[in-house]
């Protein structure tokens, strides 16, 4: 197991410590191993960059994941914007640390095989985002 955290280009408070045991006990509830994880958190300006070279979209977005996965092994890079996590908890009324923790999850749960392109795959998505953001919050 081997998960990183990276900072590009922004500056914020990350207990990491505490932010490794969540994420990893969050894979393991849902049935995955922890494998090598990336976290990148970076400005607008780079993660719209990442979108439009790898994704081919053209717009700002809050997390991106790139699986890299091996059956229940789970790898991968997740980008998040800091810029748009700050805009959003002010949006959703809710704290910096809830979004940036909503955030993360999120991404964690795409590499876990979760997808939220429906509506139905949307609830699923928020429900996993909310059951394990009562592990840290």
């Amino acid at each position: 197991m081997d998960i990183s955290f990276y900072k590009q280009n922004v500056s914020f408070e990350l207990n990491e410590s505490s932010t490794l045991k969540w994420v990893v006990k969050s894979i393991d509830l849902m049935g995955f191993k922890p494998g090598c994880l990336s976290f990148v958190f970076c400005d607008d300006r780079y993660i719209r960059k990442i979108n439009k070279l790898y994704l081919k979209h053209d717009y700002f977005t809050d997390v991106i994941s790139f699986d890299h996965s091996n059956g229940k092994l789970i790898n991968g890079d997740i980008f998040v914007s800091i810029d748009t996590v700050k805009k959003n908890a002010l949006e959703y009324h809710v704290t910096f640390k809830e979004e940036l923790f909503r955030v993360i999850i999120h991404g964690v749960l795409h590499l876990c095989g979760f997808n939220d392109v429906t509506n139905k795959e949307k609830s699923i998505m928020r429900d996993k985002e909310n059951n394990l953001l009562k592990l840290i919050i």
